[in-house]
């Protein structure tokens, strides 16, 4: 069985730092991929400040749209290895008109035949609102819904994260 985790939260729910103390609590140096694109300034001062926090603690790979080969070459980096975020990993996918669909299964697939690694995935819950009013937005919360609910099936433990609290979902 692997031991994939998927921590979902709310936007500033502590799901990252949840995440980043469990990657740590490993026996080796964890492996950071940074899914993060700077649209503008204010993304730019997020990722600067994550960056910070960050900053020795792990090895870092940006990497906003090859996320499995980027997983693919990181046997050789770490054990445990933690994608932040799945969501804006999305985003970055619809802005490029790529397939979710397609990238989530190849996504799913090298999860569930990975059983070397701890790979901990964080990605926002954000079907829980009001449905969006303009198409785009409906499309990401439908392909976010459905990506997690792929991916929650091939993980080994699932978590929502609020207050910083963690609610086992699974595992």
């Amino acid at each position: 069985m692997n031991k994939h985790h998927l921590i979902l939260g709310g936007a500033k729910s502590g799901k990252t730092a949840f995440a980043e103390r469990l990657a740590l609590s490993g026996n080796d140096k964890p492996l950071y991929i940074a899914t993060g694109r700077a649209w503008d300034d204010e993304m730019r001062k997020r990722i600067d400040a994550h960056q910070k926090i960050r900053a020795d603690k792990f090895v870092t790979i940006e990497e906003p749209l090859a996320l499995v080969d980027a997983l693919e070459t990181s046997a050789n980096v770490s054990q445990n290895v933690l994608v932040d975020c799945l969501t804006l990993w999305i985003t970055n996918l619809m802005m490029e008109e790529r397939s979710i669909e397609n990238e989530v299964d190849k996504l799913s697939q090298w999860l569930s035949s990975n059983t070397q690694q701890r790979v901990i995935l964080v990605s926002n819950e954000v079907g829980q609102g009001i449905v969006p009013e303009n198409k785009m937005a409906r499309s990401f919360v439908d392909h976010a819904g459905i990506s997690h609910q792929k991916l929650a099936a091939v993980c080994h433990r699932v978590s929502f994260i609020t207050a910083g609290l963690e609610q086992r979902l699974k595992g």
